[in-house]
């Protein structure tokens, strides 16, 4: 998916959430993620957003909503600020924006943030 030519120059907001937030907090957050992508919920910046995923893993589980271009740092920024409103996520709960191409050269478990809300 990274190879397509309208994610390539992108990255992702990156919700991970604990185990124990399966049964709480999974269903819903994914739920107001989908309803902010059908509604054009990023107001101007609908068209940056490119899709979302969902990962259930073993220990944690992954929610990324995916943007068009990295370098576009006021939109990345609204998206995320956006989707952590919208999650009625805690103020002091940092999200990580990571540049799809950080990803893929990442070494460890995790890619450096971009940007972070």
């Amino acid at each position: 998916m990274w190879e397509d030519t309208r994610n390539k120059a992108g990255g992702r907001w990156l919700f991970n959430l604990n185990k124990n937030q399966r049964t709480t907090d999974l269903d819903n957050y994914w739920l107001e993620i989908l309803l902010c992508l059908i509604g054009e919920g990023f107001d101007e910046f609908s068209e940056d957003v490119c899709g979302a995923v969902v990962q259930i893993r073993t220990k944690l589980d992954k929610i990324a909503v995916w943007t068009a271009d990295v370098r576009r740092g006021e939109a990345n920024i609204k998206i995320g600020k956006t989707l952590k409103e919208r999650l009625n996520m805690h103020p002091r709960v940092i999200v990580p924006f990571q540049a799809h191409a950080d990803t893929q050269l990442k070494q460890g478990s995790t890619a450096k943030a971009r940007y972070q809300v």
